[in-house]
């Protein structure tokens, strides 16, 4: 018998004032069952990091990455079904990266492992003319204290300003630097 997803529900009050996005979003996450709480909470702040002042051109959404290899973590869809944003989340291969870059109007990759660095030595020069690809590294440390703030239901707090970011819960409260590994200065 297969395992099924467990529903988590998320409230998130999103203050970015590097974008001008103020916004509260009500998430529903599916989570795979060999999904960790560190990647679930990276992805809730991904969407947080990438959610648009509107969707007049389309929401952004989780996908189905965990259970289909031709879907991101997220993605944004114009109205028509044109690809807009494809998201990833982890350290795809470079096969994988060129791909979702010419799939998308714009890609972004989101790694949160210790092992990032080791991963993107290893892409990096093949991916160089991925115009259109932002690659983000997460610190694997400050991915791990997200995790703490994973609940069934949850209420966080999202601010972005001059480039850091916090998550919160009303109780704790996780700094986040993003660091650019490629790309250009668009989120």
């Amino acid at each position: 018998m297969a395992l099924k997803a467990t529903i988590y529900k998320a409230t998130v009050q999103l203050a970015d004032m590097d974008r001008n996005v103020y916004a509260d979003h009500e998430l529903t996450i599916a989570r795979h069952p060999s999904e960790t709480d560190e990647r679930m909470m990276v992805r809730i702040l991904v969407f947080a990091l990438n959610a648009p002042v509107d969707n007049d051109h389309g929401a952004l959404e989780f996908a189905k990455d965990m259970w289909d290899s031709e879907e991101p973590a997220l993605w944004q869809k114009d109205l028509t079904g044109q690809m807009l944003h494809w998201i990833e989340v982890g350290q795809p291969e470079e096969r994988r990266l060129l791909q979702c870059s010419g799939r998308a109007r714009r890609a972004s990759v989101y790694s949160f492992a210790s092992s990032t660095s080791q991963w993107w030595s290893g892409v990096a020069d093949k991916i160089s003319r991925a115009r259109n690809l932002n690659v983000w590294q997460i610190p694997s440390e400050q991915a791990r204290a997200l995790a703490t703030l994973a609940d069934r239901s949850m209420k966080l707090d999202v601010t972005v300003q001059d480039g850091t970011i916090w998550v919160g819960n009303g109780q704790h409260s996780v700094e986040v630097s993003l660091q650019r590994l490629f790309g250009n200065s668009e989120k």
